[in-house]
């Protein structure tokens, strides 16, 4: 049977067990949001051993050539010896430069970290807390535009991370951990081309700062954004959004809550077949967006979309 050393634990394994389980099981804290290879929250590097990986693309060359893996993707196949991500040793440094509540339950949270992140509108990063919870979210900021690193968090729901932001103040430290693609971006070939951003709750942080990045970029084709809210108070974008379509001719926005959802939808219609649509949000908005925007004509390959899962 395989062996696994992880710091001081050594323990056997079934062979093909999953590695994120096979850790919790002896007790080893390894943090995991979405088990889908999405969230890369629980990563692991393999200092010794090899083993079966699910998604071998989810991580660049560089890291995988460092030993890092998804643990929730990896089955055991012989003996290993692994090192947990730690946040002290391996994550950035950040402190809080400035949150806000656009909503009563959206903490807006900018974070200048300990030096300049390359990153590009709308990519995720991990945010560990002080007990090390770790939980990926969507860049709202414009990289080389502002200082900082903006999120928007959902603190509806009680949760161990979002808990720990809402006991945030100015100055407070917080470590980042791993930055990755997601579905969503601006691609500059997409100029002339008409974009429909389609978004439900905090999905709107990626496509804000995929929206501004492409009025930074002179988008010269007509752009519509549609934000999804369980109510009206729940547009905290609302007054940003109004001041850029004012600002913009080529710029339109819709808000609509989940009972008008449906009625909305239904008379969407598209401006062009050349319509690039980006969607993000929970599963479910997100698949309805999806199932809508098909009967309109659009191609699959022109619907990119980012899921926010629950939390397991």
């Amino acid at each position: 049977m395989p062996e696994i050393q992880a710091g001081s634990q050594r323990f056997s394994v079934t062979p093909g067990v999953n590695l994120l389980d096979a850790l919790h099981g002896a007790g080893v804290a390894v943090p995991y949001s979405c088990r889908a290879g999405s969230c890369h929250a629980c990563l692991v590097r393999c200092t010794r051993g090899e083993v079966l990986d699910a998604q071998p693309d989810a991580l660049e060359a560089a890291r995988r050539d460092e030993g890092w893996r998804l643990s929730c993707q990896c089955r055991v196949i012989e003996d290993l010896a692994v090192d947990v991500f730690d946040p002290q040793r391996d994550g950035l440094p950040a402190s809080v430069a400035e949150l806000d509540w656009p909503a009563s339950d959206v903490l807006r949270l900018r974070l200048t970290p300990q030096r300049p992140l390359r990153y590009r509108a709308g990519q995720h990063l991990i945010l560990w807390s002080a007990e090390g919870v770790a939980r990926p979210y969507s860049l709202a900021s414009v990289p080389g535009v502002e200082p900082w690193l903006e999120f928007h968090i959902d603190c509806r729901l009680p949760g161990a991370f979002s808990d720990f932001a809402r006991q945030l103040k100015t100055g407070d430290s917080v470590r980042l951990g791993e930055l990755r693609g997601g579905a969503l971006h601006y691609d500059p070939e997409w100029h002339e081309r008409p974009l429909l951003l389609m978004a439900s709750g905090t999905g709107l942080a990626p496509l804000w700062g995929v929206l501004r990045e492409a009025l930074r970029q002179h988008h010269a084709g007509p752009i519509r954004v549609i934000h999804q809210a369980h109510d009206n108070a729940g547009h905290y974008l609302a007054e940003p959004l109004r001041e850029l379509a004012a600002a913009h001719p080529e710029l339109e926005v819709t808000l609509m809550t989940t009972a008008e959802s449906a009625e909305v939808l239904a008379q969407l219609r598209l401006v062009s077949r050349r319509s690039i649509a980006l969607l993000c949000g929970h599963p479910d908005s997100v698949d309805a967006f999806a199932r809508r925007l098909y009967l309109c004509g659009v191609p699959r390959g022109q619907t990119l979309a980012d899921l926010f899962l629950p939390h397991a």
